[in-house]
């Protein structure tokens, strides 16, 4: 780390520092076959401005959806995880103790203004006009909506994951929960993300390899 940061800004040193400090990944993101790849990037997009470390692409039916001209960049420092299939996502996420979460406007769902934290939540989210698929539904622990007003029936996906996550973030800063990275954690991202800031990395990395 200390080799790599003579290529970096102090100035880009301190902002790892501070952004890490905000990183959870106390809640995470599942997109479930989004057909339309500015959503799925426009996700990714959210879950980095509000603190996401990690988001969960099942690309069964219709493959990558990533757009990296939408996330403009989010990518970089967002962990995305993909899989070929829902059950496994789902089957990834209970392993490492996540309540699953569909998020759909089905009537016995809880609203967003009520919903509570008190343990690791993965939020699931669905295609943009049938929602999540039966498999999902039938394996979430839970249900969540956004209250609506109006007469349409449904917001955009990359629109929901924006009020979800941002509603969800700011409610889990104001619990006693212990939500932000452990230090390997951070380490591990400064690290990363320090890479991801070189040009020529590979070379570098190569003449400090020869050097030691």
């Amino acid at each position: 780390m200390a080799y790599l940061e003579e290529f970096i800004s102090e100035e880009r040193k301190e902002r790892f520092l501070e952004i890490l400090q905000e990183r959870t990944t106390y809640i995470t993101v599942a997109i479930e076959d989004v057909f339309q790849m500015h959503n799925t990037s426009a996700v990714i997009r959210s879950c980095e401005i509000f603190g996401i470390q990690e988001a969960h692409v099942i690309e069964d039916r219709f493959g990558k959806r990533l757009d990296k001209n939408i996330a403009v960049g989010a990518e970089k420092w967002v962990d995305v995880k993909r899989y070929e299939s829902t059950d496994d996502c789902i089957r990834n996420l209970r392993s490492q103790g996540y309540k699953i979460i569909a998020t759909t406007p089905r009537k016995d769902t809880c609203l967003l203004n009520d919903f509570e934290i008190k343990e690791k939540v993965a939020l699931l989210f669905g295609t943009e006009k049938e929602g999540l698929s039966e498999e999902a539904m039938n394996q979430a622990d839970g249900f969540l909506k956004i209250p609506m007003m109006g007469f349409t029936e449904s917001f955009n996906i990359s629109v929901s994951a924006a009020i979800i996550l941002q509603d969800l973030t700011g409610k889990l800063k104001k619990t006693s929960i212990d939500w932000r990275l452990t230090d390997s954690e951070k380490l591990a991202k400064q690290l990363d993300w320090t890479k991801k800031s070189i040009k020529s990395i590979d070379a570098i990395l190569t003449r400090y390899a020869q050097r030691k």
